[in-house]
């Protein structure tokens, strides 16, 4: 029992002649994962059936297969043979399956080898389509906020992300055993995404918890769709993949939104850093001061309290503000002068006097007279002979007690 692929150069050969009823994919929208074979009447539309029930296919009967489809030949809920090449094919049943791999090359035998069909006579006969294109569009959001200990703050946050996400049916014959619902004949993403989505989130609080281990910043998740997408796959290999023939093509991560609680420590961290700068935290003191001035005098009914409230303040708090303003202005210029001084020193380090000129540089030749910089050497010494081994020693520092070619007690004798 199987199918056999007829020699037709195109769809527009004399196929309608030959052959008046072919057996095609329902109508398949963007959602729509699987749909079972609709019979196709020469000068007829979809659907029409004048010679008896598409269920049962007989022997001979002609089977249309587009680009990025697989086709499925059922008997009785078992598969006797399929294709994912695209083309004409003619149902044989004295033919052994034909197995037409198409991209998946040997990948499909072994799950075929596992499903296939183990009876002698045709029964039922069916044809189902499997779409092999990339789903998009499928939308996700975590009702709960997931959990992400960010090491550039140092705290556990709590996230809540939305986007969508796609995915690509990459072994038909697992997704039509262990997904598709046995007396289906449409089955779209809409249906099954309830149990995908639970398993989906649970998945990426895995992944992102991965990247958080990692180190990665929490603000750079939006641009870690590509590295999500890997880790997804790993993390849910065993019940997509390996079980079901489904793998995540791509993730979009529309917003990342923090809860209250954590937004306020990221604010609190980030002012906190913002006034380890003398200058900023000077800045932001002098615009709070001129800020409650302006406030002060917006009042229409206790612009005077409001200024009277200031003075009394100013008496309490002038002395503790001037100490701080002082203490801003005092650590801004000590920064500022070991910035000078650092700079000063890389300056004198790098500097150096023409011998012929005595011209101040900074590069490898003199800017007066074109003389190359001078090449550093080393200080020499003075050279001795040891009276033991009679080598020949070099002293740039004390004189040494042991002789360091022969190790014997130094005693040195002129190179004359």
């Amino acid at each position: 029992m199987g199918i056999i692929k007829a020699a037709i150069q195109s769809a527009t050969s004399t196929l309608a002649d030959q052959w008046l009823d072919i057996i095609e994919p329902d109508t398949m929208d963007n959602t729509t994962l699987m749909c079972k074979g609709v019979l196709m009447s020469k000068n007829k539309k979809r659907g029409s059936n004048t010679k008896g029930s598409v269920d049962y296919i007989s022997d001979g009967s002609m089977i249309r297969v587009y680009p990025n489809m697989m086709m499925l030949l059922v008997d009785g809920g078992q598969i006797i043979d399929y294709t994912a090449e695209e083309g004409y094919y003619k149902v044989d049943n004295s033919a052994a399956p034909s197995l037409f791999n198409g991209d998946f090359e040997g990948a499909l035998n072994e799950s075929f080898e596992r499903f296939r069909f183990g009876g002698v006579t045709p029964s039922k006969q069916e044809v189902f389509f499997i779409k092999l294109q990339e789903i998009r569009g499928i939308r996700f959001g975590t009702q709960q906020p997931i959990n992400y200990f960010d090491n550039f703050y140092n705290a556990e946050l709590f996230v809540r992300a939305h986007g969508s996400y796609s995915i690509a049916i990459t072994d038909p014959i697992l997704f039509f055993k262990n997904v598709v619902p046995k007396g289906v004949t449409r089955l779209t993403i809409d249906e099954i995404n309830e149990q995908f989505l639970m398993e989906f989130v649970s998945g990426l609080q895995s992944s992102i918890n991965q990247l958080s281990a990692q180190g990665e910043r929490i603000s750079y998740l939006a641009s870690k769709t590509a590295e999500l997408s890997k880790v997804m796959n790993q993390n849910l290999d065993e019940q997509w993949k390996s079980l079901r023939g489904i793998e995540i093509v791509s993730i979009a991560l529309a917003s990342i939104s923090y809860t209250d609680d954590s937004q306020q420590l990221i604010n609190m961290r980030n002012k906190g850093a913002m006034f380890n700068d003398p200058n900023l935290r000077e800045s932001f003191m002098q615009t709070s001061i001129a800020q409650g001035i302006a406030d002060a005098g917006n009042n229409p009914n206790g612009a005077a309290n409001a200024f009277f409230g200031m003075n009394m303040g100013a008496n309490l708090t002038g002395d503790y503000l001037s100490q701080a303003s002082h203490q801003n202005q005092a650590q801004a210029q000590q920064a500022a002068q070991k910035q000078q001084t650092a700079n000063t020193s890389a300056a004198q380090e790098s500097s150096w006097q023409c011998p012929n000129c005595n011209q101040e540089n900074t590069g490898k030749f003199c800017s007066n007279c074109g003389t190359p910089k001078p090449t550093p050497t080393a200080n020499a010494g003075m050279k001795v002979r040891c009276s033991k081994c009679k080598s020949v020693i070099e002293i740039t520092n004390a004189m040494p007690k042991f002789c360091p070619e022969c190790g014997q007690p130094f005693l040195a004798e002129s190179l004359d």
